[in-house]
């Protein structure tokens, strides 16, 4: 497997070590806390810097 599809395998928000999860009145909200704005886990941006954990499997799978 190349880099580029190890990298789009794993690319997105729930994977980057800036994605946080909250509760707001009750109710549970994904945030970027580098962007500082709310954001869905399935998103992508140019960003993005994966979590440790997400890295290794990278490397595993490479």
């Amino acid at each position: 497997m190349s880099t580029r599809d190890i990298r789009s395998k794993y690319h997105c928000c729930a994977s980057c070590r800036h994605f946080a999860s909250g509760r707001e009145d009750g109710r549970v909200y994904n945030r970027c806390e580098r962007l500082g704005y709310r954001t869905h886990p399935k998103y992508q941006f140019n960003c993005w810097d994966p979590k440790d954990r997400v890295k290794k499997r990278m490397m595993e799978e490479r």
